[in-house]
This record gives structure tokens, C-alpha cells and sequence, in this order.
């Protein structure tokens, strides 16, 4: 049971290029966003869609091919664990952010 502690598995489309950015131990960081997308009926049988969006975050040898073959729109599968943390942005503000810190990264769709 503690293997589904905390873990979370999402499919959606990239919602932007990811942003790489690369520290002094030459250990790679990608982030992005992703779209997943939902389809159901209301009372009314009316047909609803709704989109959330997940911040995602990858790091190493992950990072390296999130950076060569991911791009706006692909289709993929991610698993990982919810990470909250919170910085200080420009302005002293305290900021809350909630991300998905990735350990599996599955390529769908068309190529």
C-alpha cells in the first residue's frame, strides 16, 4: 500500500514548449504545463467540457529528453508526485505553487 502514497498520473497535451533551464552540476530541469481535458453531461443532458491545467516539473535524464522530443501540443502520459513549495517573488509577495514532479514520462499519440 505505501506505493500509493502520494502519486499521481496524469494524460493530457503540452501546453507550451517546455522551459529548460540547466544549473552548475550540469543537471537539467524542464517545466511545463498540461492540459487535461474533460468531457461529461450535465442534468440537462447538455454536453460540458472543461480543461486544468498541471504544472509539471523533470528533472535529469528525463529533463534531457523532455528537452530534445516534447513540444506544444504532444500528447503524454506522466507519473509522479504532488510537491508544494512556496518562494518570494520580485515584489517580497510569498507565492504558493502546487507541480507534479515527474518520474515516468510514456509518448502518445500520432508521431
Amino acid at each position: 500500500m505505501s506505493s500509493l502514497k502520494n502519486k499521481v498520473q496524469l494524460i493530457g497535451r503540452v501546453g507550451q514548449d517546455p522551459v529548460i533551464k540547466v544549473y552548475e552540476s550540469n543537471k537539467k530541469r524542464a517545466t511545463f504545463s498540461l492540459a487535461i481535458n474533460d468531457v461529461y453531461y450535465n442534468d440537462a443532458g447538455e454536453r460540458v467540457e472543461s480543461c486544468d491545467w498541471h504544472n509539471i516539473t523533470v528533472w535529469g535524464k528525463l529533463a534531457e529528453i523532455v528537452d530534445k522530443f516534447v513540444n506544444k501540443g504532444k500528447e503524454i502520459a506522466v507519473e509522479g508526485k504532488l510537491v508544494n513549495r512556496s518562494f518570494e517573488d520580485k515584489d517580497g509577495n510569498q507565492r504558493y505553487v502546487t507541480e507534479i514532479a515527474v518520474s515516468e514520462l510514456v509518448f502518445l499519440g500520432s508521431k
